[in-house]
């Protein structure tokens, strides 16, 4: 059942390379203090999440985050309070 919502909500996952984009991405997660059970959650609830780029979507989000005064658990807590936000345009959506 989880793998039909991955496959419909992110068919990108069969031809992405787990080593160049879901791995790394993983490990930041794993950085930020975001254990396995959590993880697991999150990709359940936005499968593209494993699949957006460290240097062109995370980083900047997470750099965002911080400049509005949050600390890292209150990242995390946003993360995974809204997985969504890490897909979301900075510009077009987030930053007024």
């Amino acid at each position: 059942r989880d793998v039909r919502k991955v496959v419909v909500a992110c068919p990108m996952a069969f031809y992405s390379s787990l080593e160049e984009t879901s791995k790394p991405v993983v490990a930041r997660m794993k950085e930020l203090g975001i254990n396995d059970s959590q993880v697991a959650k999150l990709v359940a609830r936005f499968p593209p999440l494993v699949f957006c780029s460290l240097e062109g979507v995370w980083n900047p989000k997470l750099q965002w985050l911080k400049e509005l005064g949050m600390d890292d658990s209150q990242v995390v807590m946003t993360i995974t309070k809204f997985p969504q936000l890490i897909g979301c345009s900075l510009e077009e959506k987030l930053k007024p």
